[in-house]
C-alpha cells in the first residue's frame, strides 16, 4: 500500500498542475481579449448568446402583459372584475343614432337603448369589461409580489448554480404557466398561474443579466445590456399584436386562448435550445462585490438606503414606476372603452412602444453620459426631472385627443418619459460603496417594483368616485387614469429634482468609504 502513495501523490499533483496550467490559460485568454480592440471581442458566438437572451426577455415581457390584451375576452368567459354597457360589435356606427353605449350607466339602460329612428334594439350589450378590482389583483400584487421576493431568492442562487440550466428551467416554466392560462376555467386558476408567472419570470434578470457580464468585456457590456433591454419593449409590443390579431383569428373558437397557448410554445422551444446550445462562462466576479457574507452586504445596503439622497430617489423611482404599470395594464382597457376595435389598438401598438421606447433608451444614456461631464452627478437628475415634466403633457394628450392622435402623442411620450429608467440606476450604483453597487440595484428594483407595481389597486376606487359623481364607465376610468399616468411623471419629476438639495453630500460619503475599502 506504501508503494501506492507517491502514485496517489503524483496524480494529485498532476491533476493540482493540470488545473494551474488551465487557470493560467484562461488569465492569458482574458488578457488577449482585453488587448483586443472592442469589437474584436464580439465573436460570432457571443453574438448568439446576445440573441438568445435577448429573445428570453422579449418572451418575459411578451408572456407578463397578454394579460392585459386580453382581459376584456377572459373576463366574459370567466366572469371576474366589473360589468358595463358596451357597444355591440355587429351593429354598424350608423346604426347606433348617435347613441353612445359606454355613457349608459345602468344594466336597464343598457339593454333597452333603442335607435330612435330606426328603432334597432340590441344596440349595446351590458356584461363583464375586464376592469375592476378583481383584475387588478392579478394584473398587480398577484404576479408582483412574488416576482420581487422571488427575485431576491433567485439571486442568491445565481452566484452558486449553473446559471444557464437555471435560466432555461425558469424560462421553461413561465412559459408552462402562460401556456396552462389558455386552459383556464374559474378566476383562482387564473390567480395561481400568475403566482406561477411572476416566481418563473423573476429568474430572468439575474441570470440573464449575470451571464451577459460574463461572456462581454467592459468595453462591450453597455452594447450587450442595451441589446438586451430591448427585449421589454420588443416583447411589449409583441403582446398587442398577438392579443390583438390572434384572438380575431378565433383559432377553433377559443379567440383569446390562443394568445396564451402561442405566447407559451416559444419560451419551451427556447429553454430547450438554451440547454443544449448555451455554454456556462467562466465568473468574473468582482472581488469586492463578494466582500463579506450575504447579511454583511445587505446590512450595509439598507444604512446606506437610508440617505436623503436614496430615499428619495426610491420614491421617486417608484411615483414613476406605478405610472408605466397603471397604464400597461389599462391601456387596452382605455382604448376599447372609447369605442377603438382590437384591429385599431394593435395596427398602432403594436410598434409605437418598441419604435418610442428603444430610442428613448439610446437618447437618455448619450444625453447624460455628455452632460455629466460638465456637471457631475446633478446632470443625470435633472435629464431625469426635465425629461419626465416634457413627457407628462403627451401623456395627458393620450388621454384628452380621440385616436388616431392619441396614439401618436404615445410617441413622444416614450421617448422622453422612458430615459429615467437606465440613468436612475445609473445614479443608485454612484450613491454607494464599490462593494455593494449590485445588492443596491436589486434592493432599489425591489421597492420600486412593490410600490409601483401594486399602484394598479388604486384604479378600481378612482374610478368609482368618479362613478358616484354621475360620470360614465369610459370617462371614469379616463379620470383615473389622468391621476395615475400623466400625473406621477410630474410628481415623479418634482422629488428627483428634490434630491439636488441633498445629493453632493450622499456623493461625497460613498467616495470617502471606496477610498477607505481600496486602503
Amino acid at each position: 500500500m506504501e508503494e501506492d502513495r507517491p502514485l496517489l501523490s503524483t496524480a494529485v499533483q498532476d491533476g493540482e498542475l493540470g488545473a494551474d496550467m488551465e487557470k493560467m490559460d484562461k488569465e492569458a485568454e482574458t488578457k488577449n481579449e482585453e488587448e483586443l480592440p472592442w469589437y474584436r471581442t464580439l465573436t460570432p458566438y457571443k453574438l448568439y448568446v446576445l440573441l438568445i437572451l435577448l429573445v428570453t426577455y422579449l418572451l418575459n415581457q411578451l408572456d407578463r402583459y397578454m394579460l392585459a390584451i386580453s382581459s376584456k375576452a377572459m373576463a366574459q368567459e370567466i366572469h371576474f372584475g366589473d360589468k358595463a354597457c358596451m357597444k355591440n360589435s355587429s351593429v354598424s356606427d350608423s346604426a347606433l343614432g348617435g347613441i353612445k353605449c359606454e355613457k349608459l350607466t345602468s344594466e336597464y339602460s343598457c339593454r333597452n337603448a333603442t335607435n330612435n329612428q330606426t328603432h334597432d334594439s340590441g344596440i349595446c350589450y351590458y356584461d363583464y369589461n375586464g376592469q375592476g378590482l378583481e383584475y387588478q389583483i392579478v394584473a398587480g400584487p398577484a404576479f408582483t409580489v412574488i416576482y420581487t421576493f422571488g427575485g431576491i431568492f433567485i439571486s442568491y442562487i445565481a452566484e452558486k448554480y449553473n446559471r444557464k440550466a437555471m435560466l432555461a428551467i425558469c424560462l421553461m416554466f413561465w412559459s408552462v404557466m402562460t401556456l396552462l392560462t389558455g386552459f383556464v376555467k374559474e378566476y383562482w386558476q387564473l390567480v395561481i398561474l400568475r403566482f406561477g408567472l411572476g416566481f418563473g419570470e423573476s429568474g430572468c434578470g439575474p441570470f440573464a443579466v449575470s451571464i451577459l457580464t460574463d461572456y462581454f468585456t467592459p468595453e462591450t457590456r453597455g452594447f450587450a445590456l442595451g441589446i438586451y433591454n430591448w427585449g421589454i419593449y420588443f416583447g411589449y409590443s409583441m403582446s398587442y399584436a398577438f392579443g390583438n390579431f390572434v384572438s380575431l383569428a378565433n383559432i377553433n373558437g377559443q379567440g383569446w386562448r390562443w394568445t396564451f397557448i402561442l405566447s407559451g410554445i416559444p419560451g419551451i422551444l427556447v429553454g430547450v435550445l438554451m440547454l443544449f446550445t448555451l455554454k456556462e462562462p467562466e465568473r468574473k466576479q468582482d472581488p469586492l462585490n463578494l466582500s463579506g457574507s450575504a447579511f454583511e452586504r445587505l446590512g450595509k445596503t439598507l444604512r446606506n438606503f437610508c440617505s436623503p439622497s436614496l430615499l428619495l430617489i426610491c420614491l421617486a423611482g417608484s411615483i414613476r414606476n406605478a405610472s408605466g404599470y397603471v397604464f400597461a395594464y389599462n391601456t387596452q382597457l382605455y382604448f376599447t372603452q372609447i369605442g377603438q376595435t382590437p384591429e385599431q389598438i394593435g395596427k398602432y401598438l403594436s410598434w409605437i412602444p418598441l419604435v418610442g421606447g428603444s430610442f428613448s433608451v439610446l437618447l437618455g444614456g448619450f444625453i447624460s453620459d455628455r452632460l455629466v461631464r460638465r456637471l457631475g452627478l446633478y446632470s443625470r437628475i435633472l435629464v431625469i426631472g426635465v425629461s419626465l415634466l416634457i413627457a407628462a403633457p403627451f401623456a395627458a394628450g393620450t388621454l384628452y385627443f380621440d385616436p388616431p392622435g392619441a396614439y401618436f402623442f404615445q410617441i413622444p411620450t416614450y421617448i422622453f418619459g422612458e430615459m429615467w429608467v437606465g440613468i436612475t440606476l445609473a445614479v443608485v450604483v454612484e450613491l454607494v460603496p464599490s462593494e455593494i453597487k449590485t445588492t443596491a440595484v436589486a434592493a432599489y428594483l425591489f421597492i420600486i417594483s412593490n410600490i409601483g407595481g401594486n399602484a394598479n389597486l388604486l384604479v378600481p376606487p378612482l374610478a368609482q368616485h368618479f362613478e358616484s359623481q354621475h360620470y360614465s364607465k369610459s370617462d371614469s376610468l379616463r379620470y383615473a387614469l389622468y391621476i395615475m399616468y400623466p400625473g406621477p411623471y410630474v410628481y415623479g419629476a418634482f422629488v428627483y429634482l428634490c434630491t439636488l438639495l441633498v445629493i453632493r453630500r450622499d456623493k461625497k460619503k460613498a467616495a470617502r468609504e471606496n477610498y477607505k475599502s481600496d486602503e
